[in-house]
This record gives C-alpha cells, structure tokens and sequence, in this order.
C-alpha cells in the first residue's frame, strides 16, 4: 500500500492536471475549526435539475434539524464538475467542511487518503446500526474488509428512460431491451427528424458509469483483481468503442452532445427534443424540467443479449450518493448527529422521494412512494443486476483518466475524426500511463 498522504497528493495533481475547472478549497472555517459547537458545514452534491432546487429541497429539513437539536448547518451545494476536486484538495489542506456527500465510487479513493472519519462499529452504533443499511449501498463505502469511509444517503441505478409520443410517432410499440434494439429504434426516430438517444460527452462520471457497465457485459473490469488499471483489454477497448460508436457509427447520439455537460441531455430529453436517455434516477427531474409522469416510460438499462443479470449481463453500476465526515472536525458529536438525521427513516422518505432515488435504508423502503413508476425498475435493478465500480484507492483518478479518453473520443466523431478500435486503444493507452505507480 502506498502511503495515504502521497495517495492523496497524487490524486490531487492528477484530477487537477487533467480537470480545465479551477478548484477551490473549503470554507476559510475548514472542518468547523473556528466555529461555534452549535454550527456545521456541509457541501451537498448537486441531485436535483439545479443548484436552487436542491436548496429548496434540503434547506427546510436542515432548518428542521436545527429546530430539534440547535445546531446550525450552514449548506453549499457543489457542481458534479467542482466536487471531487475540491473534496481532494480539502483532504490535503485541511480546508474542508464537517459533512460532504460524495460519489459512492469515490469512496474507496478517500477512505486512502485517512481524511475521513471511519465507520467502525462503535460509530455506526450513534446512528442506529450498520445492519440498517442494505448490502448492495455498503458494498460501495470502501474497501472490503476496512471500516466503511461513509455512510449510504441515496441509491440510484441506471434506467433506460423514453419519450412515449416520440415512440409512438415513431411506430415504435415497446421499449429495447438490448443494444441492437435500441439502435434500430434510435434509427426510427431519427428518421423522424429527433434525436434518437441523449449523452453526455463532457460529463465525465456519466462516461465512466455508461463504459464500465458495457465493459461487463463485454467481460471486462477496468482493474486487475490485485487493483492495477487494466485499460487496454480487449473488451474495456470493445466497450469504449461501442459507446462512443452511439455518434460515431449508428448516428443516433447528435454531435453536439460531445460537449454537453450534466443534465444538459435530460433537458432535451424533456423538451421532447430526444426520445432516449440512460441515466440515472431521472424521475423527479423530469417533473422539475416540466414533463408530467404520463409522457415518459422507463425500462431496464440495454443489455447485449437476453436479459439483465449477474456477470455479462449486468446493465447498470451500482449508483448512489454517501454521507461523510471529515476526520478533523471540531464537531464530531454535532456531525455524527446530522448523518443520524439524514439517514433517519423519515428524512430518508423525504428525501429519497424528492430526488426520485431509493433509500439505503432497509426500513425506509417499503413506503409505496418507492415502488412507483420511476422506481420500481430501479429497485429491481439494484437487487438483481447492479454491479458497484471496483472499490480500488485508484479509482477516481480512473475517472478523470478514462473519462476524459472518452470525452476525447466523442470530440472526434463530433468532428467527422474516424474512431477506430486503434483509435480508442490509443486513448485507453494513455489514460493508463496518467495512473499513479504502483
């Protein structure tokens, strides 16, 4: 094992070498050490259609928290695009607020920096158990075997989303269920003068999700089973290309969606523009772009063949949100008390329903809001054919490597640039030379 600093280090220079947006630390505060016992920090990731309509979702619970406890939670939403690295930059300067939501594929990168406070039994008992919580959110707090880096907020899954007028325009009577159907739809709405499917080619988390997925089903990971990047394998290189081929070959992703960034797809996609979409928990920002729960359907995430399942079937990663603390808090006890109430089974509800995602909480998911349309696919994906992202302390530097290469590649068949499987090797080839030595 490296050693953690040096492991944090790396991963700071390498996010910011390879990310253009600047980063800034935390709050001049950084871990509540200036604060009053009575006031916490928390960077909230941006779920919602926008920063302001997580701010409506999240301030009246944090006002109610206050309410009951008397302490302050002093709120900053962070951009998908800024959040890593100013979570990695706080873990090195110590400017960093009490509580951050993290990606849960982020978890295993930051359980190697030691900045987060662990998990461990005695921990999860102030929050009621570690027992509360399904299996499959725990399998992405960390390593195996080391006390979880955080604590599971919200679950999510990938879910192939549709516009149902488009489809009906289209002649088109029931959603694909594997690659090639949802080609030769796409192709049919095409032909209609819409775009047949959205993406997002400079959202670079939404990259690595979409490749590493097509990489199971192409019976590939992205890591050797000892943690070392394997980019170049046949099937990652098959994978990369079958996404990026979407534009490139089929036709059914427009050009411009090479620089579209996060959410930029699904407002097309409510404005009737695009008759597709994979992605992630998209039902209550659909609602809040203005499309009313009739005008869309939902169905599995494609597979190659047959259906979805274990191995090379699987058809979405394991998707989700984690709640940590920052080790060097000044205010452990108020901290550990507001992840208490996040992951209470009331604002589990709350929460969960406003942001259409599921609870990891066991007993927060029998209330039917969870088992609606928008749901119940994701639900079902989750037990049955989800697959967490490899739990590696490399793995957001994955990320920012991989998913710029398929950034990279998207801008060349936006560009009219041949993307060739030597083409996408090259890239795969050098993302892999930007990883840390091991």
């Amino acid at each position: 094992m490296r050693n953690i600093r040096a492991a944090a280090l790396s991963a700071v220079t390498l996010s910011l070498a390879l990310t253009a947006t600047a980063c800034g630390g935390g709050s001049s505060t950084g871990g509540g050490s200036n604060d009053s016992p009575k006031t916490l920090t928390y960077w909230a990731s941006n779920q919602g259609a926008s920063i302001e309509v997580d701010k409506k979702v999240l301030q009246p619970e944090l006002d109610k928290f206050e309410k009951q406890t008397g302490i302050k939670v002093k709120l900053e939403v962070v951009p998908w695009s800024d959040l890593l690295n100013r979570i990695l930059t706080a873990t090195t300067s110590g400017q960093g607020p009490d509580v951050l939501n993290i990606g849960n594929t982020w978890s295993a990168s930051l359980q190697a920096t030691g900045a987060l406070l662990p998990w461990d039994a005695q921990n999860f008992g102030k929050i009621g158990g570690r027992d509360r919580f399904v299996d499959s959110a725990l399998g992405s707090t960390g390593v195996a075997g080391k006390d979880p880096a955080a604590v599971p907020l919200y679950s999510m899954a990938y879910a192939l989303y549709y516009n149902k007028q488009l489809f009906a325009e289209a002649g088109i009577t029931k959603p694909p269920a594997t690659w090639g159907q949802l080609v030769a739809d796409g192709k049919k709405i095409e032909a209609k003068g819409k775009n047949g499917l959205g993406a997002e080619g400079s959202n670079l988390s939404n990259n690595i999700h979409q490749v590493f997925v097509l990489g199971k089903q192409h019976g590939a990971d992205f890591f050797t089973q000892d943690g070392k990047p394997d980019f170049t394998s046949d099937g990652a290189v098959a994978a990369v290309k079958q996404y990026v081929d979407l534009m490139a070959k089929d036709g059914i992703v427009s050009p411009g969606n090479a620089e579209y960034a996060q959410n930029q797809s699904l407002s097309d996609f409510a404005k009737g523009k695009t008759a597709m979409v994979l992605w992630q928990t998209a039902s209550a920002t659909f609602k809040t772009l203005g499309m009313k729960d009739s005008d869309w359907g939902v169905a599995p995430a494609p597979v190659q063949s047959g259906a979805p399942g274990t191995d090379t079937q699987v058809n979405s990663m394991v998707a989700g949100i984690n709640m940590a603390v920052f080790k060097n808090t000044h205010n452990l006890d108020g901290a550990t008390q507001f992840v208490k109430f996040m992951t209470s089974d009331t604002e589990q509800k709350i929460l969960n329903t406003a942001y259409g995602s599921i609870p990891p909480v066991k007993s927060a998911q029998s209330d039917p809001a969870f088992n609606s349309q928008g749901t119940a696919v994701l639900r079902q994906t989750l037990a049955t054919s989800a697959q967490a992202l490899p739990q590696v302390a490399d793995e957001s530097q994955f990320e920012t490597a991989v998913g710029t290469a398929v950034k990279e590649l998207f801008a060349d068949a936006a560009a009219g640039r041949a993307v060739t499987t030597e083409s996408v090797k090259a890239k795969l080839a050098k993302a892999q030379q930007q990883m840390p030595a091991k």
